[in-house]
């Protein structure tokens, strides 16, 4: 995991905006064997993540209710439940103490906190309610049949899932931070539910090591504040690749940032150069995912000063060309619980 060292998040004031409701990732499933477990946190609450034998995952809260104890630290799985290293007392997923090293029936108050969890698209991803409400949508299933696994980087740094999803919107960074010419917005921004979908097309000078100029067209679903997926098509190159974006709240205005990629492994080798026509498809798609993360961490590192030292304004000056900010905004306060002040997040 990268640690962002931008000086100016030093000295930003507090971004000034609540966590909202979302589903949000935190890791691969590949990375999460049967019987292995992960500590976690998300919106300054720290679990304990695992995975029993059936296969089926859990996430609990970290402190074990019995005395306290970090149930990742020494804890193992056994069946469906998880064994706190401390003094053996057993949980499963429904936090529910099984049992305990006594022999004797555990007290009501042995019951550790859930967190919603849900496996989608090779993504491990945790729901967390602004209210403490039950996960209010769903996050559709992708088709991956045909399609590497996921490269995936992760930063951490000062900003906030809101800040970081407005990219998508803002159209006057593409141009500005990123050196992408000649930005068209191909489809209106459309917004249905926890959805927002947005369509655009550009030349990006540098794609690839391969390819110093492309033609690109991009399709953002962006669901909820944490989770997006950028279907990238290079028409000219048959190419195309799939891109996430996951960002986590961790608390006090800190976010772990994971971003991943994938590749279509149906693409047209001579289109991209003549000399790998011979090359398999597989292999080959293979290795340009492998180029494909480097270059699009290296786009989201542009955006990292940008994110670490901003500031959450309610009433941006916006001008014509900044793209539909204000739209995105107003979609966005669906996400925070009736008690948060919905009235700062923007009009």
């Amino acid at each position: 995991m990268n640690r962002a060292t931008n000086p100016l998040a030093l000295a930003a004031p507090a971004i000034g905006l609540p966590i909202p409701s979302a589903w949000y990732c935190l890791g691969l499933s590949a990375d999460l064997k049967a019987g292995g477990v992960w500590r976690r946190s998300l919106a300054g609450q720290a679990l304990v993540v695992f995975r029993g034998e059936s296969g089926a995952v859990s996430a609990l809260s970290a402190w074990c209710p019995h005395l306290g104890s970090d149930l990742s630290v020494g804890g193992r799985v056994e069946g469906e439940t998880i064994r706190c290293g401390f003094h053996g007392f057993c949980f499963n997923g429904a936090g529910e103490c099984t049992s305990t090293p006594y022999g004797k029936k555990a007290p009501p108050a042995a019951k550790a906190k859930v967190t919603p969890v849900a496996e989608r698209n090779g993504l491990v991803l945790a729901w967390y309610g602004a209210a403490g409400e039950p996960p209010s949508f769903e996050i559709e299933p992708l088709e991956l049949d045909h399609w590497t696994a996921w490269r995936e980087h992760v930063f951490e740094l000062r900003g906030h899932p809101q800040e970081i999803a407005e990219n998508s919107v803002d159209l006057g960074h593409f141009a500005a931070v990123h050196g992408y010419l000649d930005l068209q917005v191909l489809a209106p921004l459309r917004t249905e539910g926890a959805l927002l979908a947005a369509h655009y097309g550009f030349v990006r000078p540098r794609a690839f090591a391969f390819s110093p100029a492309v033609g690109a067209e991009i399709t953002i679903h962006q669901k909820g504040l944490g989770y997006a997926v950028v279907e990238v098509t290079l028409a000219t190159l048959g190419l195309r690749t799939r891109q996430l974006v996951l960002s986590v709240p961790l608390g006090n205005d800190r976010v772990a940032l994971r971003i991943a990629m994938s590749v279509d492994k149906r693409l047209i080798p001579k289109k991209i150069h003549p000399l790998l026509s011979w090359l398999p498809r597989g292999w080959l798609a293979e290795r340009i995912a492998d180029q494909g993360i480097r270059s699009y961490r290296e786009d989201v590192s542009q955006d990292l000063p940008f994110w670490e030292g901003k500031v959450h304004l309610t009433r941006p000056a916006l001008a014509d060309g900044d793209g539909p900010i204000g739209a995105y905004r107003k979609w966005a306060k669906q996400f925070y619980g009736p008690a948060q002040d919905a009235g700062s997040l923007a009009d």
